[in-house]
């Protein structure tokens, strides 16, 4: 989608965008799971060996988009500028999920099957092709990434190694070695960093980032302040970068909040923040890390941050 509301954010470059295809539903038998997965696939109409992206929504007040339908303006981005996501509705979606059942084993997060549906989505791509035509061995399997938003940034950093917590007792070791990189969206941070009534209603959400070696951009917004869930302020969803050793990036967003400019959906209500400029770093800078990050030899990254440093009032990063 082209705006005519973005000034600075264009030094950050990117390629012309490109037409692209998306495919909705797409359905995965999961007997171990309460219902079958859905996913929406959405990638660029042409090309061959295209990277993956695996992304994991968060919660939310809106019905349907906390789901596969969800952060149109990052897929449609991403997807336009070549790569394919695919995008699950978690068991905790409102819409499609659970999440209006208490009585369901698991809710309100759904925590394990959440982190099992994105390895799922990996064990299935064939049966993804065979529902998609229009992306059919065009997959490169061997290049493959996970973004969470909120929620769903626990979810894919247990899967980049970060040691979870299991609410029946335990460490976990979930880390899934088909994803070489990841990027964590306004996510949660140290169990330490709760308020004691966050860390005594959500025990899994206790991660351990220490073990988190998949290399990881980590993105969150200066604003984002969430008192019921954390006594450190919009410094906690920075800690997967301090703590992990595989995080190499730190992207922050002058005056972002939860949503970093809106990216759960175009003109959502519930965004916090919406800022078409704030937005297009959003995507540009997500965008310019994961082709650099699944294709060392692209230099998307390094141009990016240079773009950043050259123009400092869009971001900050921070790298190693």
């Amino acid at each position: 989608m082209t705006t005519h509301h973005v000034g600075l954010a264009r030094h950050i470059p990117v390629p012309p965008a490109v037409p692209t295809v998306s495919v909705n539903p797409v359905t995965l038998p999961a007997p171990d799971r309460a219902l079958p997965l859905t996913l929406r696939v959405t990638a660029p109409l042409h090309g061959d060996a295209l990277p993956i992206v695996l992304l994991s929504h968060g919660g939310g007040s809106s019905y349907h988009l906390r789901s596969k339908d969800g952060y149109a303006p990052l897929v449609d981005f991403w997807a336009g500028h070549g790569i394919a996501v695919l995008q699950p509705t978690h068991l905790s979606a409102p819409d499609g999920g659970l999440g209006l059942d208490p009585d369901a084993p698991g809710y309100p997060l759904f925590w394990r099957s959440r982190i099992d549906d994105l390895t799922l989505i990996l064990d299935g791509l064939d049966a993804i092709e065979a529902q998609a035509p229009a992306v059919a061995g065009r997959l490169d399997r061997a290049r493959v990434a996970a973004v969470g938003h909120s929620a769903g940034g626990n979810t894919v950093s247990a899967l980049l190694g970060a040691r979870a917590t299991d609410p029946a007792g335990g460490v976990l070791d979930l880390r899934e070695p088909r994803i070489s990189a990841g990027v964590l969206l306004a996510s949660t941070g140290s169990a330490e960093g709760m308020t004691d009534a966050m860390r005594a209603r959500y025990p899994e959400l206790e991660a351990d980032f220490s073990h988190l070696t998949t290399r990881t951009l980590v993105v969150h917004g200066d604003q984002d302040d969430n008192p019921a869930a954390t006594t450190r302020g919009a410094d906690w969803s920075a800690e997967p970068y301090h703590l992990s050793p595989g995080a190499d990036a730190l992207l922050t967003l002058p005056g972002a909040r939860h949503y970093l400019g809106g990216i759960m959906g175009y003109d959502l209500a519930e965004t916090d923040d919406e800022d078409p400029e704030r937005l297009a770093v959003t995507q540009r800078m997500t965008w310019a890390y994961l082709r650099s990050a699944l294709d060392p030899g692209d230099p998307a990254w390094r141009r990016a941050l240079d773009a950043v440093r050259d123009n400092p009032s869009l971001a900050s990063v921070q790298t190693r």
